[in-house]
């Protein structure tokens, strides 16, 4: 006989935890990432140097760039500012007047012997600061205390080294460039200076780059500019250069040599290159690189294995 339905035991339905049915079936993957990936601040310090590796090494590579432009700027700077044996060979360009009068001109060697009597000397080499001048068989012996916003004015140097009622023809070219000369000598020594300045602070200010990318913004501001002052002044002390030994050669009366600074022109030349590629690096990390803001705030996310980062991703319901 059968029992009657209302009477038999009902198989009750139990629902296992989610917890034991996870442990029941073996690990799952959990359902929310770790905290250091969730975007905020509790990122192992480990991890976030790894996934931010590559930026921290070009800021290092921005800061060894301005500490060597510095290092080629401070030369630029000192040099021709004493008689000292490597400083005094840094300058811009040297006047040799040992033979001012061609040797094809009667009596020419009595002639060179007298305005050397009289106070002209052998040669006059000019820097950022000053002026040096000397005698080819005892060296410089003398140099013009440096003073801010110098330019060589060749006419009064002369006329202040050579007896009253003396005077010596030059060539009218560079009478004509004295005013540009002026002008162009004073705008080259305060860009020299001022990259100098902003030089030495970014060589401790790349570092930042590391934090954010909107510190790159600045940054790279002021970078551009730096760049633009040490190469500007760089071409303007090349072109001075060039235009005093064209005009200072061009006539042929007077038997003036000029010659350019081998040495000045590759230190300022490798000072503005430096300083190009500092600035190449900081506008590259305004959009390159993972940034310590980047993770920090979630913009980029851990990969599940801690190893790189990727963009987040937006959901689309």
């Amino acid at each position: 006989m059968g029992i009657p339905s209302i009477l038999r035991p009902r198989k009750r339905n139990t629902i296992t935890p989610t917890s034991e049915k996870h442990a029941s079936t073996g690990p799952s993957t959990p359902t929310s990432r770790p905290d250091y990936q969730t975007g905020n601040d509790t990122i192992p310090q480990d991890t976030l140097r790894r996934v931010t590796k590559t930026r921290r090494i070009f800021s290092l590579v921005a800061s060894i760039s301005y500490l060597i432009s510095w290092v080629f700027l401070v030369l630029v700077l000192i040099g021709n500012t004493y008689p000292k044996a490597v400083i005094s060979d840094i300058y811009f360009f040297r006047l040799d007047l040992s033979d001012i009068i061609p040797l094809s001109v009667p009596n020419a060697r009595l002639i060179n012997s007298i305005a050397q009597s009289i106070g002209l000397h052998d040669f006059y080499q000019v820097g950022l600061w000053n002026f040096c001048e000397g005698f080819i068989n005892e060296g410089i012996t003398y140099c013009s205390k440096p003073e801010s916003l110098y330019w060589f004015n060749p006419v009064e140097i002369l006329m202040n080294e050579l007896l009253a009622g003396a005077t010596i023809a030059l060539p009218t070219e560079i009478i004509t460039i004295l005013s540009i000369l002026q002008i162009t000598s004073q705008i080259m020594f305060g860009f020299f200076l001022t990259s100098a300045i902003l030089t030495f602070l970014y060589i401790f200010l790349s570092p930042i780059a590391t934090k954010s990318k909107w510190y790159s913004l600045p940054l790279s501001i002021g970078a551009f500019i730096n760049m633009t002052l040490v190469v500007a002044a760089s071409i303007v002390g090349t072109v001075i250069s060039l235009v005093f030994k064209y005009a200072a050669e061009a006539q042929k009366e007077l038997n003036i040599k000029s010659y350019v600074g081998t040495k000045m022109f590759v230190f300022m030349w490798l000072a503005a290159g430096f300083g190009i590629i500092g600035f190449a690096v900081h506008s590259g990390m305004g959009c390159c690189c993972v940034s310590k803001r980047d993770v920090t705030t979630g913009r980029r996310t851990l990969m599940p294995d801690g190893q790189g980062v990727q963009r987040k991703q937006v959901e689309v319901r």
